[in-house]
């Protein structure tokens, strides 16, 4: 009785597979064999040089600092006490302790230095203590009224107004370089000029208890009734 083989059982066809896998292993081992050795191999690791000098620590040599040396000793005083006896004699001095009450004191005035031409030519605007007409503002003002007499022409012309004089009391109280800074008309100017170089001398002006030449500003109002 004949037995017949199925076609997958059979091994006919996968012969050359088994061939060719037989071979690969073959093959295998034989470069295994050849590259097998017992020769220790070393690796190296590679190492930048240039990063080594770079990194190289700077040492700096410092110098010990030395304590300083202790200050010298002071030096000793040595007190030396003369005895003298009592047998050395001293002179006597005598104190008058009562006051001469008999006896005059004569306290003399202070002497103020004097004033040198420089200072003498010096103008204040401002003082310690102002100049001032004598008797004050009102006597001041009633001089003025009395005194002034309105320009027949200035009053034929309706002109009326405020002149504004200014002048230089001097160390004496006199007035000197009278002028106008304000005008109104020429007949009033000429009229307040007039009456205040006709005033009397004012008690000056002091600078530090000294006195000294001041501008003074005074207005002379012109009206009509």
């Amino acid at each position: 009785m004949d037995v017949k083989k199925s076609p997958k059982a059979s091994l006919e066809d996968k012969k050359t597979l088994f061939i060719l896998m037989g071979l690969v292993m073959v093959l295998s081992l034989i470069y295994i064999a050849f590259e097998w050795t017992d020769k220790e191999v070393t690796i190296y690791d590679v190492v930048d040089t240039s990063l080594l000098s770079e990194e190289e620590i700077e040492i700096v040599q410092t110098a010990q600092e030395l304590p300083p040396p202790p200050p010298p000793p002071a030096p000793e005083i040595v007190e030396i006490i003369n005895v003298v006896e009592n047998d050395v004699q001293v002179a006597e001095v005598e104190i008058n302790t009562e006051d001469d009450k008999d006896k005059a004191v004569v306290i003399n005035a202070p002497v103020s230095a004097p004033i040198t031409e420089e200072e003498d030519q010096v103008i204040f605007q401002v003082v310690e203590k102002m100049p001032s007409f004598p008797g004050g503002d009102a006597a001041l003002f009633k001089f003025l009224s009395d005194n002034v007499k309105y320009p027949v022409i200035a009053q034929e012309n309706g002109v009326q107004g405020r002149v504004i004089c200014q002048f230089v009391v001097n160390r004496d109280g006199s007035i000197v370089d009278v002028e106008v800074v304000r005008s109104v008309d020429p007949s009033l100017d000429k009229e307040a000029i007039r009456v205040i170089k006709s005033m009397p001398k004012w008690s000056p002006g002091q600078q530090r208890g000294k006195p000294v030449r001041v501008k003074y500003t005074l207005p002379v109002n012109f009206k009509l009734q």
